[in-house]
């Protein structure tokens, strides 16, 4: 799936291919899918998955053809996607300059921004005759990532210039609040029937949003989750919501978890626990 999520990326911008890139993306759609048709399919059917609505691909290679067409949006979402699941691909979009054939061949990355915007991380640019000059540019400052598109800029210093100018403003506007990490121990609860008393119950995920720079003291915080449970309880079991909200609007939510199991009482440890007792009333 990964080399299909490339390849989506790679095609909506209508990239001006040489003959022998060309025939490698040519080569490797008909070794995964078959045929040049049957991956289009799988990219269109994988646009829809993402909620590319306005994206239709008519060809693996990226070239312009009459209805191969995308939106700034879609391109947003396909970014995210890719960032998201394959993180891994920043070690590639970040290098500025690299060679091949031990050093014969110079290769130097055509994203300007990677050595002149700090935090920059890619992404993506491409151009054709119709398309001019585009780019999906992705950059991340104290843990906060932006994604910038610029489509059909009139050059190439146009594109990367606007491109800094809505990352910038998103950098100054915003920042990413953290609500908790995976594991944070929120509350701990009672337990009835079980071998212990209680449970420690965590954050299953992080947690975190996006807000305007200014209100983080605003964000409130809502547990949904009883006094006690019943035993059994298994590590991980949901127990509960944490819901965080701004200005009445949830920003996330995220599930409250078991940190640990909590086997029910059964004969022998209900009579292990009396046993106990009583030498503890002797002791006393």
């Amino acid at each position: 799936m990964f080399i299909i999520n490339f390849f989506l990326f790679f095609n909506t911008f209508h990239l001006c291919l040489n003959c022998t890139v060309y025939d490698c993306v040519v080569a490797m759609a008909e070794f995964i899918a078959g045929s040049q048709e049957s991956f289009v399919e799988l990219m269109n059917n994988k646009a829809k998955e993402l909620g590319m609505n306005d994206t239709t691909f008519k060809n693996c290679h990226g070239l312009d053809e009459d209805g191969h067409l995308t939106s700034s949006y879609d391109i947003s979402l396909m970014s995210r996607e890719l960032l998201n699941k394959y993180p891994e691909v920043t070690k590639y979009t970040t290098i500025w300059m690299d060679t091949l054939r031990d050093g014969k061949s110079q290769l130097s990355n055509t994203n300007k921004l990677i050595k002149t915007y700090k935090g920059a991380t890619g992404l993506k640019t491409g151009s054709t005759s119709l398309a001019l000059y585009n780019l999906s540019a992705s950059a991340t400052r104290d843990d906060l990532s932006l994604i910038a598109v610029i489509m059909k800029a009139p050059s190439t210093k146009v594109r990367f210039s606007e491109a800094q100018k809505l990352l910038d403003y998103g950098f100054s506007k915003f920042s990413f609040k953290s609500f908790g990490n995976k594991g944070d121990l929120i509350k701990t609860v009672n337990v009835t029937k079980g071998i212990k008393n209680q449970v420690d119950v965590v954050l299953e995920n992080n947690s975190g949003a996006l807000i305007e720079k200014g209100k983080d003291s605003k964000v409130t915080q809502t547990i949904t989750l009883a006094d006690s449970f019943p035993a059994k309880i298994t590590t991980g079991q949901k127990l509960g919501e944490a819901t965080f909200s701004l200005d009445g609007k949830v920003l996330a939510t995220v599930n409250l978890v078991a940190k640990n199991d909590v086997d029910a009482l059964n004969l022998f440890t209900l009579s292990k626990r009396v046993i106990y007792s009583w030498v503890d009333l002797l002791r006393s």
